[in-house]
């Protein structure tokens, strides 16, 4: 098994999902816009401010997420040549980490905000806190769709990790 191969491989996945985080950031921004320019409703209008900021942190969220992977795919080689035990170690900790903190933010603490965000929406009729629950909602539902579809490629490559660790403790 050519671990290195499935390291570059997860990586380059990854480079191609985070995007993902961009685009629909960008498509909040834009409905932000649309909100401004053509809202004549106070409901239409209460959407400019909470559609700005989710469309902020989702390309924020995107951006660090590509330039994080960007870089881990050049560092791969380096660590992998200079001790490959080493190398498979400490992205197996890593994955594992990832995993936890994928169980308990993504699928445990996410659907628990979407939950109260949709509680806020029956409870409260003021437009502001409607608009900004129901983006909420929308960006938690993007950050659950593309976290989701990650979770399933870290699980893939910590399973290629351990039997990688396997083959290097023969």
């Amino acid at each position: 098994m050519d671990i290195l191969k499935a390291a570059t491989d997860w990586a380059k996945a990854e480079l191609f999902s985070t995007p993902f985080f961009m685009l629909f950031g960008m498509a909040f921004l834009v409905a932000s816009i649309g909100f401004w320019q053509l809202g004549k409703t106070e409901m239409a209008r209460a959407y400019i401010i909470p559609t700005l900021v989710a469309g902020s942190l989702l390309l924020i969220i995107g951006l660090g997420l590509f330039f994080t992977n960007k870089a881990r795919v050049t560092q791969f080689e380096n660590a992998y040549r200079a001790d490959a035990v080493a190398f498979v170690d400490s992205e197996l900790a890593r994955a594992e980490a990832t995993l936890k903190e994928y169980d308990t933010i993504v699928f445990k603490v996410i659907p628990l905000l979407i939950i109260a965000c949709a509680l806020v929406i029956l409870f409260v009729s003021a437009p502001i806190w409607r608009a900004s629950t129901i983006t909420a909602i929308a960006m938690l539902i993007v950050i659950l769709l593309v976290d989701g579809t990650a979770y399933a490629r870290i699980d893939g490559y910590n399973k290629q990790l351990l039997a990688a660790e396997k083959e290097l403790k023969k």
